[in-house]
């Protein structure tokens, strides 16, 4: 891998942690989360950071990502790997609350810089999109008309991509009513997941 590939990406996360784009709509200001190497195998596309996260400036640093690890079936120290994971929210910064939780993620943020981060990440081999806005976002057509039917489609996007419902405990009650997701879905990308990052 040359230098020079590795500082354009330096260069692009560089830019992206200072961007201040969507100031006057954060209610705590910019605090953008990213986390990429050019060895990255496996792609973390998620919907924006929580309070605690924009506390923290860690990814996933919440319940919802204790799940996620162990939907994924990796340790702490793998999945903190950006030479190993990606993590790339829909929105890189908090975006406030609103009635019925976090608010969604700014849109100016996949506009402006994903496509520029995802063309450095060459090596990326499989791609989880967590929630209905990197779904809509990502699959555009193939996206069908509710987050169940679009993650009970799976087998559709593999073995490059895959949705997944948000590991947030808001989620218990889907869960528990759709067992499918645990017996068929999980139990592939632990061995995708598996495969890729051996």
């Amino acid at each position: 891998m040359s230098n020079r590939k590795k500082t354009q990406l330096k260069i692009l996360l560089a830019d992206i942690r200072k961007c201040s784009h969507c100031t006057e709509h954060l209610p705590l200001g910019p605090r953008p989360i990213v986390a990429a190497q050019r060895q990255a195998r496996l792609l973390i596309i998620g919907q924006a950071p929580g309070k605690r996260v924009h506390d923290t400036g860690v990814p996933w640093d919440d319940p919802s990502g204790n799940r996620l690890r162990d939907w994924l079936g990796l340790t702490v120290e793998d999945f903190y790997d950006p030479s190993k994971v990606a993590i790339v929210p829909m929105g890189f910064c908090y975006p406030g609350t609103g009635k019925g939780g976090d608010l969604p993620p700014r849109p100016e943020c996949a506009e402006l810089w994903h496509e520029p981060l995802l063309q450095q990440l060459p090596n990326v081999k499989f791609t989880l999109l967590i929630g209905r806005y990197a779904q809509a976002y990502y699959l555009g057509e193939q996206l069908k008309s509710t987050l169940t039917a679009t993650v009970k489609a799976w087998k559709e996007f593999t073995p490059t991509k895959l949705p997944l419902p948000h590991p947030s405990p808001r989620n218990n009650r889907w869960l528990k009513n759709n067992p499918w997701f645990e017996t068929d879905v999980l139990r592939y990308v632990k061995r995708r997941v598996r495969s890729i990052l051996k």
